[in-house]
């Protein structure tokens, strides 16, 4: 932008040099036409007043001297004159030639300049191709490694599930996939097939929210695994009592509708840790008063 914007103005500047060249030139011809109108003008008026004069019978040696007199006045006036037309001449060719001069050098110089953006512009193309291939390159190289690891996500994903098992819960109502570790819980997380909340729940007497129900943890017995809650929706309570470790706690929340699943995969003195598990049409609205 730099280069077109100095090329402009050294354009504009030759542009104004030319016409004030030819301005000057036009002024210098004019001149010549006046001073050589006036040397004409000059020698009939002196011819007029030469032949206006009367003719002395015997002109004496002071008429005589007097009329060589105005005759050298005249001639120094015409070489005068003479010499002013060819100087301006000579000026005028000079100008002419100075301005043809200096408008062959501002063409040059402006020759050299585009010469010069067009090989910056060609320079700075072959730079965005390099930055554009690298960069290309290293995109090739990063959706390589994104579909290793998605492959690789995908049969760790595999591996785990495969592994995990599906339990009857306490209603009698054969379980999803039960996850025992934080590990298998992700993965069951990533196959979607219902809702996931994890939960870590202290013993008291104050309800915990876990998705959109309420559990208060009522005891807790680490040495053999077993714990009691209270589930609330709905201003509706039930009880869950000794239940152990990576069981699933059933119970129904809408008519129609899938049972939910708590599971507590950590038992300890004074807090519990696992996941709620819901059915996907959760989503569709709050829950009811259908508890049981």
């Amino acid at each position: 932008m730099a280069s077109t914007n100095k090329s402009a103005v050294l354009l504009g500047a030759t542009v104004a040099f030319g016409i004030a060249l030819c301005y000057l030139y036009w002024r210098v011809e004019t001149l010549v036409t006046d001073v050589t109108a006036l040397r004409e003008s000059v020698v009939a008026e002196i011819g007029k007043i030469r032949d206006a004069a009367p003719k002395p019978a015997p002109p004496d040696k002071r008429v005589a001297a007097e009329l060589q007199r105005v005759e050298a006045l005249r001639r120094e006036l015409e070489q005068k004159i003479e010499s002013a037309g060819s100087e301006a001449t000579t000026a005028a060719t000079k100008a002419r030639q100075e301005a043809v001069r200096y408008a062959e050098r501002m063409i040059r110089q402006l020759n050299d300049e585009q010469m010069n953006q067009r090989k910056e512009v060609v320079s700075e193309i072959g730079q965005v191709k390099t930055t554009t291939h690298a960069r290309i390159d290293d995109v090739s190289a990063d959706v390589e490694s994104i579909r290793s690891e998605v492959a690789s996500t995908r049969m760790e994903l595999e591996r785990t599930v495969a592994d995990l098992k599906r339990v009857r819960g306490d209603l009698g109502v054969q379980s999803g996939l039960i996850a025992t570790n934080a590990r298998e819980l992700e993965a069951l997380k990533m196959l979607g097939e219902r809702n996931y909340f994890d939960f870590h729940l202290v013993r008291g007497k104050q309800p915990q929210r876990v998705g959109d129900i309420s559990v208060v943890l009522r005891k807790t017995d680490p040495k053999a695994n077993k714990y009691s809650i209270e589930v609330l929706v709905a201003d509706q309570k039930v009880e869950k009592k000794e239940k152990g470790v990576n069981e699933p706690v059933q119970f129904y929340v809408r008519r129609g509708q899938l049972p939910y699943e708590i599971v507590v995969n950590d038992i300890q003195k004074e807090h519990v840790a696992g996941y709620l598990a819901t059915p996907k049409e959760l989503e569709r609205g709050p829950a009811t008063s259908a508890l049981r």
